[in-house]
């Protein structure tokens, strides 16, 4: 006995089981790429954000670099104490 068209069972056929998985491909792909759109939105909005606020500072603000200068001087005895501590 052979199987006709007309004897399949909605278990058997497959086409709407397509459309779906059809469907839920497309709808994952447009999930990425707006993931990744608001990604490179975020990314860009940082990027703009942080120049603005370092053009925004002075670099010929004395105190700032003075700061500067003891942050430098605070590393470089940080340093100098951990060769200490690796040669003793």
């Amino acid at each position: 006995m052979t199987l006709h068209s007309s004897d399949q069972t909605p278990e058997n056929s497959r086409p709407d089981r397509c459309d779906d998985d059809s469907r839920l491909s497309r709808t994952l792909v447009w999930v990425g790429v707006g993931i990744g759109v608001a990604g490179l939105g975020a990314a860009i909005a940082y990027t703009i954000v942080r120049t603005v606020l370092s053009a925004r500072r002075s670099p010929e603000d004395p105190t700032s670099r003075r700061i500067q200068q003891l942050i430098d001087e605070a590393n470089s005895l940080l340093k100098t104490l951990d060769e200490q501590r690796s040669s003793a």
